[in-house]
């Protein structure tokens, strides 16, 4: 083997030996030269890459490196709650899980892919993910809100696996919640999403914040919203949290306590059902609102995450459920008539025990004006409020004159001389008429005839729910004006203080007779039946053109010693003793069975 290996060898000298010295030094050269090519595009290639990711597309990813490295998350206060009287919610917070996407830790390309992937986990289209992202990054936001309430199998699938999904984030956070649905729901309110111009209004807001719109939520946003918080938070390349950078807590808002019974509200809704019109009942002597109910209604719960403006005109088309009818002006019919009591004896041409001819009709200016029968011969204050007499009242009318009709009105509370202290955001649209009214809305002149309608609560006249339940309230409590309102720290307030409204007593104690003879003989017997305690009423029946008339109810209780009032109206239902007394009774029902 040795002798081998150095033969070998020996020829491999031999044949270099055989070479001359330029030709070894010509394939030394050779060899270096391929060597210095070889490495020179190596190093180009290198540079070459170097240069494209630092010059070309330097800034490009120098912003998606720190956008990686660094997540702004505006964190959300938990909105304050709106309670009942008893503590009960009206409105609270719930968690929910939401999908949010961070539209700049991905190109083009890589977001097609991750929106095929995310598609059917989260059931939608994948162009509707790119069309956010593209919105996105048009808008210049640097996080979108995707999809809102998530089940939490999906939540969870997207955190485990949140580095397959870079720039897609799974969060937990709380949203409005209205436990008992429609319920309350005009008083309530609802929320929506903070609007462009709202942003540059006001610093505090913050992208996509849901503000109140209507209602406690819209009177009382400052309070209940708090004061959002922010985490800067740093994540790694498999979109994973690592840390906190910086963290400013949220403010949590404040909890807003109504005057309102929960269950009373139910109640009153339980009463009226399905039928257009509202029911509103007063503490008698505070003026507090117990129960302010309007029908139709909506869930506020709909409006708890942006929708579109499709299904936005839809719900507003809906029989219009948004119009809240306890401070809708209506035509008060035959409940005026305690106002008009009320003008006759504190305008001192009437007293207490004074008596007045009743007919079958008033004429005036060639006119007929009727009564409901065939006249009731003369009668006193309790009889004719007990019988609903018009005659009675017209007379009253003319001899006092429109103006001292509207003065006692104004002094009982009418004429939307309170709306403003009610709490909630309120365009009042109740008439108390005057000559200059019916000049600006007919172009005419005031006759004899627009009074003694006035008397009676027709021709111009409007009143709301509200405002004769307060009118009623006055007379209950031995004549004085009450404030409505809805929040509970309000009640204290000196501005809420009831005020005299210079009725005597005796004159005050004619017409709580005459109310409670309504119910023991009159036009409202049907609730005397032993089911509840003698309460006072007035039955009302608005009298529309063309249509069936509206039919009124106005109440308090107990007869002995009152503490709620009571106004009801059901749009179309004809006479006030059948329609909306009942509903007023079963309010009773409620109140008594519950309050001892």
């Amino acid at each position: 083997m040795v002798r081998e290996f150095s033969y070998f060898s020996g020829i491999q000298i031999k044949e270099n030996n055989n070479l001359s010295y330029k030709e070894r030094q010509a394939r030394l050269i050779y060899r270096a030269v391929i060597m210095i090519l070889l490495s020179t595009t190596v190093i180009g290639i290198q540079v070459s890459r170097l240069a494209q990711l630092q010059l070309i597309q330097g800034k490009h990813n120098r912003a998606r490196a720190e956008n990686n490295r660094i997540r702004p998350i505006p964190v959300p206060s938990n909105r304050g709650l709106i309670l009942d009287r008893n503590g009960k919610p009206f409105a609270s917070n719930r968690l929910q899980h939401s999908i949010y996407l961070w539209p700049r830790e991905q190109v083009r390309e890589q977001w097609e892919i991750t929106a095929a992937k995310l598609s059917p986990i989260i059931n939608m289209p994948a162009h509707k993910i790119l069309e956010k992202v593209e919105e996105a990054l048009i808008s210049g936001e640097r996080n979108v809100h995707l999809s809102y309430q998530v089940s939490r199998n999906t939540f969870t699938l997207l955190q485990e696996k949140a580095e397959e999904f870079p720039g897609v984030e799974a969060r937990a956070e709380s949203t409005r919640y209205y436990p008992h649905g429609e319920t309350a729901s005009h008083v309530i309110g609802y929320l929506g999403e903070v609007t462009s111009a709202e942003l540059g209004a006001n610093p505090e807001y913050q992208l996509r914040m849901m503000v109140g719109r209507i209602g406690v939520e819209a009177s009382r946003n400052e309070q209940l919203a708090g004061k959002w918080g922010q985490r800067m938070i740093e994540v790694n390349a498999e979109n994973r949290e690592i840390g906190i950078f910086k963290e400013e807590e949220p403010q949590s808002g404040e909890t807003i306590k109504l005057t309102l019974d929960l269950n009373l509200q139910k109640a009153a809704e339980n009463a009226l059902g399905s039928r257009k019109g509202a029911v509103v009942v007063l503490d008698v002597n505070t003026g507090e609102v117990l129960t302010m109910a309007s029908y139709p209604r909506f869930n506020p719960n709909v409006f708890t995450k942006p929708m579109a403006e499709s299904e936005w005109r839809s719900l507003h088309s809906q029989e219009q459920s948004f119009v809240n009818r306890t401070i809708q002006g209506y035509p008060p019919g035959s409940t005026f008539k305690v106002v008009t009591s009320a003008a006759a004896m504190g305008s001192q041409k009437f007293a207490p025990g004074s008596i007045i001819q009743t007919s079958d009709a008033v004429y005036i200016g060639g006119m007929s004006f009727n009564e409901h029968s065939g006249g009731y011969g003369p009668i006193g204050f309790r009889a004719a409020l007990a019988y609903s007499s018009n005659t009675f009242f017209y007379r009253i009318g003319m001899a006092i004159g429109n103006k001292e009709i509207a003065k006692w009105a104004y002094k009982l509370g009418l004429g939307g001389k309170n709306i403003n202290l009610l709490g909630i955001p309120v365009t009042y649209n109740g008439l108390i008429p005057t000559e200059e009214d019916k000049r600006q809305i007919y172009n005419d002149r005031w006759y004899l005839g627009d009074t003694v309608t006035m008397a009676i609560g027709q021709g111009l006249v409007l009143a709301t729910p509200l405002e004769l339940a307060g009118a009623v309230a006055a007379i209950a409590n031995g004549g004085k004006q009450v404030k409505p309102h809805l929040l509970a720290d309000q009640t204290n307030y000196p501005e809420i203080q009831p005020i005299p409204t210079g009725l005597k007593p005796e004159e005050v104690n004619i017409i709580k007779e005459g109310m409670i003879d309504v119910v023991y003989r009159g036009t409202a017997k049907n609730l005397n039946d032993g089911s509840i305690p003698l309460t006072g009423g007035k039955t009302g029946t608005s009298e529309l053109i063309g249509q069936r008339s509206h039919s009124l109810y106005v109440a308090f209780g107990p007869a002995n010693k009152p503490e709620i009032a009571i106004a009801v109206i059901v749009e179309n239902g004809g006479y006030g003793s059948r329609s909306a007394a009942p509903v007023a009774k079963q309010v009773f029902q409620y109140y008594f069975g519950n309050n001892n």
